[in-house]
């Protein structure tokens, strides 16, 4: 049986027009509602299911996000290549307002947020998670490009407020690249049900303790200057993400999956069925 998408997209909600006659699924997970119902259409030839992280109005903050049901909801439609677009503060000068980073790293300084499917007694699973990020999926995201980063590491804070400059000093001396606050749980809850999840990061601001400035005016950044730059570059990630999903390789089924992040979980034994 063909699954209902081969590849999810994770992003705000301007991505809704992405997708050529997109039909709307109401998905039940047992951890609850996603963000939003599914969108599944067409985009690059491929069956692509698109959901809002936020949810459609953008309603849910970063820490109220439910990871779990979303990544959950992409899974039970077919979904096993998964692109998360995000927004994130640069910990580097060099990498500008209008930067696209995909990050091969992630950091993770949130708390409390679910951070796994599997908090039952029982059987207990530990997945790899060294390599955070899908490379078949980064590979795609890198060459849709010329001017993407390849590489860095992504810190995720829990938010919903930003950085004191002193956090920001701090987390750009560890060498770290790019911060942001919706890169976790979401990276490790996709490993942890086999998924290929690569996240890709648009800089809308140098971060308040980094050598050049922060928010668009010099100052450290607020809300609406971060919508103002994600906004302006809307058409240029749909592109990019356009050419990255025509790029990605062909669906496999799960017994015949060769990518790493797809054979994560063999040989355990789970304390439920993946959907």
């Amino acid at each position: 049986m063909s699954p209902a998408a081969e590849i999810g997209i994770i992003g705000g909600s301007g991505f809704y027009s992405f997708l050529a006659d997109p039909a709307l699924i109401t998905v039940e997970t047992p951890f609850g509602e996603p963000s939003a119902p599914v969108a599944i259409g067409q985009l690059a030839g491929r069956r692509v299911a698109f959901l809002p992280r936020h949810g459609a109005a953008h309603q849910f903050p970063p820490h109220r996000v439910n990871y779990r049901a979303n990544l959950w909801a992409l899974r039970s439609l077919g979904v096993r290549q998964v692109l998360a677009p995000c927004a994130v503060g640069s910990l580097r000068s060099e990498l500008g307002p209008g930067t696209v980073v995909v990050p091969d790293q992630v950091v993770d300084r949130t708390w409390g947020r679910p951070h796994t499917v599997y908090d039952t007694t029982g059987s207990v699973v530990h997945t790899s998670f060294g390599d955070p990020y899908c490379p078949r999926g980064r590979r795609a995201v890198v060459g849709a490009r010329d001017d993407v980063v390849d590489g860095g590491t992504l810190v995720v804070i829990n938010g919903p407020r930003f950085s004191s400059r002193a956090e920001s000093a701090w987390h750009a001396a560890q060498g770290w690249s790019v911060v942001g606050m919706t890169g976790q749980p979401e990276a490790s809850v996709a490993r942890e049900l086999a998924l290929c999840f690569t996240c890709v990061t648009l800089v809308t601001d140098r971060d308040a303790g980094v050598s050049g400035g922060a928010g668009l005016d010099g100052e450290p950044v607020t809300h609406a200057e971060v919508l103002e730059m994600f906004a302006a570059n809307i058409d240029r990630l749909k592109d990019l993400l356009a050419t990255a999903v025509a790029a990605l390789p062909a669906h496999e089924s799960d017994p015949v999956a060769t990518c790493d992040c797809r054979r994560v979980l063999d040989g355990m034994q789970l304390p439920f069925a993946l959907p």
